[in-house]
């Protein structure tokens, strides 16, 4: 069962019901969790209560932290009342709470007060919190009056929790039953996981916005797209590594994304470990030159350090117009042209995206209002955008998408990315403004003249006002920037890299260091196809490009070119044996395969048919003698045992 919409939530079960296991998998998508532990030591003698612990403790992911609050149960309130909004924690449980609650120790003290403070604590919560608690009200009324308390005090914070809770689960023999529905609909929140399978054709006009209809966009592909590329081992069907990592905050509108994001960074020890791998492959020359850098990025992004050509691979085409001087020297419904034939699988990125065997998407964006005289996009554009982004890039994801290629057509484009990056980096307009060039091919000099006047003039209009990043794609990045900035956080947040290629995508990086750096991480940048915006943002963000083409087919068309490149070093670097003279010792105590056996050169003394000489040819293709390291996803991996208050229960 899915659960949509949620900020805080209760799962209710009885002794192994399950209901620990369904509530890790609540935040299984979180990359940090604050796992809160309210169950005591209990009797140092009771080995078997002691083992359960010690497994709670061992089981949980690396990623998560652990607190106790059995010392002081009104610790409990504060903890979550001060939790920050970015944060996801997970209470286990609740009956361990009351019966040290209800311990002598800390009588005697006013319980139900301290349980109004806890339901009070988790209303007005700002971070996502999951509460586990027994249910013992379907159980025989005790025959004890410790057990009876027990009981009475369960019951009533179960209540008093249920009513502060968004949402209540009740878990059956392992069967999550929802008793309370989520605050928000699920047609109003936006989930962060899991997009639908794409049904029609989405476009996100200027006077709409895209939460009034959840768009499910359409991927086009090209007509000579046949085949299936294959998937690569990290990114098989539920393996962790391509696993949701985080689901932000919810409010009515939906997901909100917001600045200072934490977001997955790449594996920190695969990149180097797959480059300093490269230097014992057995190959004749010096090596892979400047693209053993590709081998370095795939390996971090796929969490191993033997990477995979990327099999899967969408192109995201964001298609957009930029009014007023922006759109200067520009061919008026040219854009729209470009974008028709896109998606009728013709045109030069078609054709490319159709030779590399990559999907292609074709994206429409709120068009831009002239910068020069006012914001580009409300607001609430922005918003909208944003989420937009996100959810292109967990379509992809949840498609088995390996890679994903940013590219845009829109008349005013380069002066919009130039403005973002005028803003962002403190560049002047013409030093970040690429020539202008008629449909003959001439220099449009005086076109290029109104783009620059039109982004010093905005730059000038926006003076004093704020250069957070949504602050800078209301003011001057218009959808195109916008969606692509949702894409590379959507991106980031899935482990999906990015290729990217032109001016709109390089603009989309620099906003999204506010939003989460770590999302520039996640990108590698083919060319920079000598448009002086790219330079600058490519080395602002530390992003080196490993080729100089210089083609000018529009964006991405660079990165679709250099991809079979790409693709071709990681696969020579996946399948090259290790050099026999690195081989070691290891290799002597191994039996003799084609490769090693000595060759016998003699006739066998009781064949006269066997002519003399090698019997079998040496296989060149050998797969490398090492093993490949399984890659750590984020999230539990098992489940825990239910912590149940009868056996952690001591009599004062």
């Amino acid at each position: 069962m899915s659960v949509e919409g949620w900020k805080t939530i209760l799962v209710l079960g009885g002794i192994r019901s399950g209901k620990s296991e369904f509530a890790e998998s609540l935040v299984a998508d979180a990359p940090v969790v604050r796992y809160i532990a309210t169950a005591g030591e209990g009797d140092p003698e009771d080995t078997e209560w002691a083992t359960r612990l010690a497994a709670h403790r061992a089981r949980r992911p690396g990623s998560w932290t652990s607190e106790e609050t059995a010392g002081e149960p009104r610790r409990l309130a504060d903890v979550i009342s001060s939790a920050e909004p970015n944060e996801t924690l997970l209470v286990d449980d609740l009956g361990g709470w009351v019966t040290v609650l209800l311990d002598p120790d800390h009588q005697p003290a006013d319980d139900l007060a301290t349980v109004a403070e806890l339901a009070e604590a988790i209303g007005s919560c700002a971070a996502r919190v999951v509460l586990v608690s027994p249910e013992v009200g379907l159980s025989l009324v005790p025959t004890t009056p410790l057990g009876r308390a027990f009981t009475d005090a369960l019951g009533a914070v179960n209540r008093a929790v249920a009513d502060a809770c968004d949402s209540v689960v009740l878990v059956v023999a392992g069967q999550p039953v929802p008793l309370k529905p989520a605050a928000v609909p699920p047609t109003a929140a936006a989930p962060s996981v899991a997009a639908a399978p794409a049904t029609g054709t989405a476009s996100v006009g200027s006077g709409s916005s895209p939460d009034d209809v959840e768009p499910t966009p359409e991927v086009q592909l090209p007509d000579v797209l046949t085949h299936t590329p294959p998937v690569a081992p990290n990114q098989e069907p539920g393996n962790p590594w391509a696993a949701p990592t985080m689901a932000l905050p919810m409010v009515s509108t939906g997901l909100v994304i917001q600045p200072g994001m934490e977001l997955p960074m790449p594996d920190e020890y695969a990149g180097p470990q797959a480059v300093d791998r490269l230097a014992t492959l057995d190959v004749p020359g010096a090596g892979l030159g400047v693209l053993d850098r590709v081998v370095g990025f795939a390996a971090a992004t796929q969490g191993t350090s033997t990477p995979q050509a990327w099999g899967s691979v969408r192109v995201l085409l964001l298609h957009g117009d930029h009014a007023g001087g922006a759109s200067a020297g520009a061919v008026a419904g040219e854009s729209a042209r470009r974008a028709a034939q896109a998606r009728a699988g013709r045109g030069a990125l078609a054709r490319l995206a159709a030779e590399s065997g990559a999907s292609l998407q074709v994206v429409d964006t709120p068009a831009a209002a002239p910068i020069e005289d006012g914001p580009a996009l409300t607001v609430d554009q922005v918003e909208s955008a944003l989420r937009y982004g996100w959810r292109l890039a967990e379509q992809a994801a949840d498609a088995g998408v390996q890679l994903l290629v940013l590219a845009a057509c829109g008349a005013g484009t380069e002066a919009a990315a130039a403005a973002v990056l005028a803003a962002t980096a403190g560049a002047e307009p013409p030093a970040v403004l690429g020539r202008v060039f008629t449909d003959a091919g001439a220099i449009d000099d005086a076109a290029w003249m109104i783009r620059c006047a039109a982004v010093r003039d905005a730059l000038h209009r926006t003076r004093h006002s704020p250069r957070g990043a949504k602050d800078v794609l209301s003011e001057l990045g218009g959808g195109d920037v916008a969606v692509a900035t949702g894409v590379l956080l959507g991106a980031t947040a899935r482990r999906v890299p990015v290729l990217l290629d032109g001016p709109v995508g390089m603009a989309a990086g620099m906003v999204s260091r506010d939003l989460a750096g770590q999302a520039r991480h996640w990108c590698l940048l083919a060319d920079h196809g000598g448009h002086p915006a790219v330079r600058l943002a490519a080395d602002v963000l530390g992003l080196n490009p490993l080729l100089d083409l210089r083609m000018d087919l529009g964006e991405g068309a660079n990165a679709l070119v250099a991809l079979p490149l790409l693709r071709s070093v990681l696969a020579l670097a996946a399948a090259l044996p290790v050099h026999p003279s690195l081989a070691g010792d290891e290799a002597l105590d191994e039996p003799a395969t084609p490769e090693t056996a000595p060759v016998d050169t003699a006739p066998d003394e009781d064949d006269d048919d066997v002519e003399p000489g090698p019997t079998t040819e040496p296989d060149r293709d050998a797969e490398p003698d090492f093993v490949e390291p399984e890659p750590a996803g984020p999230g539990p991996t098992s489940t825990e045992p239910d912590a149940q208050p009868a056996s952690g229960w001591r009599a004062g």
